[in-house]
């Protein structure tokens, strides 16, 4: 499922880095925030051993962490909201510039 949202604040989402990032050595694979997004964020695995991948970050709704209070502590992080404000507002200057 795709987000369908193409732009956020008037930046296109492709330019928007916000995703969540797994660490692998905290997420004990209970796939529950896979189960719990509606956006197809996330991807399993497998293989030797099974893994959750974020497969479709440009699907992650912008500034939503929702997902990460489903797992365990600190298995999923986040870019920092104030930094990534940011640099939305610096993309929708420069269009406006361009």
């Amino acid at each position: 499922m795709q987000v369908s949202e193409e732009t956020f604040m008037g930046v296109p989402r492709k330019d928007i880095p916000w995703c969540p990032a797994i660490d692998y050595e905290k997420c004990d694979y209970c796939m529950e925030c896979d189960e719990f997004c509606p956006h197809g964020v996330f991807e399993r695995r497998e293989g030797e051993e099974k893994k959750l991948v974020v497969a479709h970050p440009e699907n992650c709704v912008v500034f939503c962490k929702v997902c990460a209070k489903t797992c365990g502590p600190d298995a999923l992080s986040f870019p920092d909201k104030t930094e990534t404000l940011e640099l939305i507002k610096r993309l929708r200057e420069d269009k406006r510039d361009g």
